[in-house]
């Protein structure tokens, strides 16, 4: 059985209630064993049985984990009202931060199949977190779908190579996919530009750029990030980056902490739809969580003009704290 999260709040109330909720998101979706879960809340095995069973019999954890905490609820009204983004998705924060992008992914995919309609055009992304987003969605047949990937893929082909990652959300609606048949990273920019002036490409940039939604990810300038660490860019490139005022990349483009492009040779050799022309399509949600995301994150809504964010509780947390600091600053220097 899949099971999974949606957007309800926790039947009851109070701190059993919210419990409750982190106890299923653990078990469920985290996959910890039932004595990890009653080391994380502090609580029994026993009680951590009784607890889970109970979300079974409330109808608390069906296909779905139908609810969210109030803390959770919360953080997605702060989001929503300081980012000034249409909805916000917070997942609980992972017991092993190695499972942040498997618990964000999971939710990112559960988001996505509550929004997929019969014609619908949708653009996708990559990395570790959009590859788990695969683990949440609910297949179905979707008439007239089509997915566009956003950016080139990989000579070897691994596991979530850009094109494999739209692939299989296509298999899973039935859609029609299109692919950007180039590299992700091309040898310097007039092969890029050439390559972009090419019939096929070019009208695939159309197609993607007006899509219905775009799903994405966001990466940071650190070795462990996707690019680094699939070899797509030498670590080499890193120091250079940074120089440059690199705090994040989005659809392989690397920003600045307010969201535009840097200066830098990579950025002008990449095959990919830039950040900027995510601004045209009609819904653009992140998916991306850990509280050192928080600078990458805020680059990328700025730089897409995102309207949902999907995290989790501690870069939400990290998030809000950053835009209340700014505030008090900002209030300090008109005083």
């Amino acid at each position: 059985m899949q099971e999974a999260f949606d957007g309800g709040i926790a039947h009851g109330e109070g701190p059993v209630a919210d419990a409750k909720v982190r106890a299923a998101w653990l078990y469920y979706v985290e996959g910890l064993t039932q004595e990890q879960i009653a080391e994380a809340l502090g609580l029994s095995r026993v009680k951590v049985i009784r607890m889970l069973a109970a979300a079974r019999n409330d109808g608390l954890v069906k296909i779905r984990i139908d609810a969210r905490s109030a803390r959770q609820a919360g953080l997605e009204r702060g989001l929503v009202t300081t980012l000034g983004l249409q909805e916000a998705v917070v997942v609980p924060a992972a017991r092993d931060p190695a499972n942040v992008s498997s618990l964000v992914g999971y939710a990112a995919g559960l988001w996505l199949s509550d929004r997929i309609v019969d014609g619908m055009s949708l653009a996708v992304g990559w990395g570790r977190t959009l590859s788990q987003a695969l683990r949440g969605i609910q297949p179905r047949q979707v008439e007239a779908m089509s997915v566009v990937s956003l950016l080139g893929g990989l000579t070897h082909s691994r596991s979530i190579n850009p094109s494999a990652v739209a692939r299989r959300v296509a298999d899973l609606f039935g859609a029609d996919c299109f692919q950007l048949t180039a590299p992700v990273f091309v040898s310097d920019a007039e092969l890029r530009d050439a390559l972009w002036r090419e019939p096929t490409l070019r009208e695939l940039g159309d197609r993607a750029k007006a899509a219905d939604i775009a799903l994405v990810s966001v990466g940071d300038v650190v070795a462990g990030s996707t690019l680094f660490r699939e070899g797509l860019l030498p670590q080499s490139d890193l120091a250079s980056l940074k120089a440059a005022g690199a705090v994040g990349d989005l659809v392989c483009h690397f920003i600045d902490a307010e969201g535009q492009l840097v200066d830098h040779p990579v950025n002008r050799r990449v095959m990919a739809v830039s950040p900027t022309d995510l601004r045209g399509i009609g819904l653009v949600a992140i998916a991306a969580g850990g509280a050192d995301k928080e600078q990458a994150i805020r680059a990328a809504l700025r730089a897409s003009n995102a309207k949902v964010l999907i995290t989790d509780e501690s870069a939400a947390e990290a998030l809000l704290a950053k835009s209340a600091s700014n505030k008090i600053a900002e209030q300090r220097i008109r005083a």
